[in-house]
């Protein structure tokens, strides 16, 4: 056995050291060819070490492109968040000519995390063709395919999965959220068989929300609730989350920005064309942005992560926390222009091309309005607002990212409510520092009245008018959140006071809501 196979039986059997050793070898006995710098990275990789693996498949690289090489610098690139570069390199892989099957599954995984979902099907496809049994291939092609409208097929990959392996628990929560489930097609026999089968907590958690889901769409208020109350306590228990995390960065950003003077000198950049839609989840954003979208000038770059890394980034702390109270208070003295500037070096990865401008849909930016106003003053803010029942319900019956502090909050009800009201708050103090400057858009407000509505967003936006923006259903643009069934259908009011169906469970939120003087209507 060669040393370039020696190395990747060794990384095939978790053999590290013995991998590390042999292409080292490979490295001094062919300094001039790529494989041996390849296997050292993957080697690192493996053991954690990225800092050190980058370099090494760099030089690999560099020694010859080859696409196994260009698709794992890629997928390293994105871990470090250098976006841009890891497009660059998995869209050169495929120039290539990709054939194994792992390589066009690591393409087709950067090109999805990069928001390009329409482009990763084609990798995926290959990668199911060449091993039809690799079951995370076709989960991965199922999900672009949900993501892109192509509802069929999705459906199709998923159950395929599921009859390979029945207890597949994120697929029974993908099938439950990809379509309204009927009395007469649904998935709840099979899924309460699959709970009674569920071993590990993250496993149940799905299985528990998916069943919620499916009852909610046959309007079955006691299951569903039952199923989220027992989903939602076991996963708080599991995160160890406590509302004062959240509520200590609240008060760092009042503390900064409640004051007038002194707050991120600088002008800022003035460039005009981001439009930031924010707000508390599931209150419409991804409504608002498939509106805005079907604009011929306007394209979607996705929730992005460009502003509060660009925070992070020039505060300089070192927590490993995007956001926290010390980064927040760190960020009170840095140069508003150089976040700004941050700002759209990242995301100019993620525009759309030929177009003039762009959406960034992180609902969390609402967090960020002082950031961004100060950093780059020419662009526009749309926050979504939704009656606070509502809103309070959507955030604690939906999945979010289930590791992720943005969403820790919601696997309570009262947690959810408290930092409604936090959100609620703190909206109104951008609304006093910096007046008129963002939109705050009604959900129900637009439901009831979509043309109106749609024009004053317009207007806001500087956008001429576009009938187009008014079948934003039609938009043929990749979705990638809980609402992408919604959105694919015609506005309608099907979601306006739907948290009344468990007004009783919901008395001490209304009642808590109520004593704060927030109007729940």
């Amino acid at each position: 056995m060669n040393l370039e196979a020696q190395a990747r039986a060794a990384l095939s059997r978790g053999d590290l050291a013995l991998a590390a050793q042999a292409a080292q070898a490979l490295v001094h006995a062919e300094p001039d060819q790529p494989a041996g710098y390849f296997l050292l990275a993957m080697a690192a990789a493996e053991a954690g070490q990225i800092a050190k693996a980058l370099p090494m498949l760099e030089a690999a690289v560099a020694r010859g492109p080859e696409p196994e090489h260009l698709a794992q610098h890629a997928k390293l690139l994105i871990l470090v968040r250098r976006d841009g570069e890891a497009g660059e390199a998995a869209r050169r892989a495929l120039t290539l000519g990709v054939t194994d099957a792992l390589t066009l599954d690591t393409v087709g995984c950067v090109l999805a995390r990069l928001g390009d979902h329409e482009t990763s099907v084609a990798p995926f496809e290959a990668a199911v063709a060449a091993q039809p049994d690799n079951l995370d291939y076709r989960y991965n092609l199922a999900a672009a395919c949900g993501f892109t409208g192509r509802i069929a097929e999705a459906h199709r990959h998923y159950e395929a999965i599921l009859a390979a392996d029945p207890g597949n628990a994120r697929v029974h929560y993908a099938l439950a959220i990809l379509t309204r489930q009927t009395a007469g097609v649904n998935h709840i026999p099979r899924l309460e068989v699959a709970l009674s089968k569920a071993c590990d907590p993250a496993d149940a958690l799905r299985i528990r929300y998916a069943l919620a889901k499916e009852h909610e769409d046959l309007g079955h208020a006691d299951e569903t609730f039952r199923y989220l109350s027992d989903a939602n306590r076991a996963h708080k228990q599991v995160i160890g989350y406590d509302f004062a995390q959240d509520a200590a960065i609240f008060d760092a950003i009042e503390q900064l920005f409640g004051r007038h003077d002194g707050i991120l000198q600088g002008n800022g950049n003035p460039d005009p064309t981001p439009i930031f839609v924010v707000g508390m989840p599931r209150t419409g954003t991804t409504l608002v942005d498939r509106i805005l979208s079907s604009h011929s000038d306007v394209g979607s770059a996705g929730e992005l992560q460009a502003m509060p890394l660009a925070v992070k980034q020039l505060s300089g702390t070192r927590s490993r926390l995007v956001i926290d109270s010390e980064t927040i208070a760190a960020s009170a003295y840095v140069d508003a222009t150089a976040i700004g500037d941050a700002y759209l070096a990242r995301a100019q990865h993620h525009r759309p091309h030929a177009k003039a401008r762009f959406i960034d849909k992180l609902p969390a930016n609402f967090l960020y309005v002082g950031h961004i106003l100060r950093s780059l003053p020419q662009a526009r803010i749309v926050c979504l607002r939704r009656n606070p029942m509502d809103t309070i319900w959507s955030n604690y019956k939906n999945l979010f990212a289930s590791q992720s502090a943005y969403y820790a909050y919601s696997y309570d009800l009262m947690d959810t409510a408290q930092y409604y009201a936090r959100f609620d708050r703190l909206m109104a103090l951008w609304e006093r520092v910096f007046p008129g400057r963002v939109l705050q858009l009604s959900y129900e407000a637009l439901v009831a009245d979509q043309e109106r509505e749609t024009r004053r967003l317009l207007s806001y936006c500087g956008l001429d008018w576009q009938d187009a923006c008014l079948s934003f259903h039609e938009n043929k643009a990749a979705v990638a959140t809980p609402s992408a069934a919604q959105v694919r259908r015609p506005l309608n009011a099907d979601a306006v006071a739907r948290w009344k169906a468990y007004a009783v469970a919901l008395t001490p939120v209304r009642n808590w809501l109520e004593e704060q003087g927030i109007v729940v209507g």
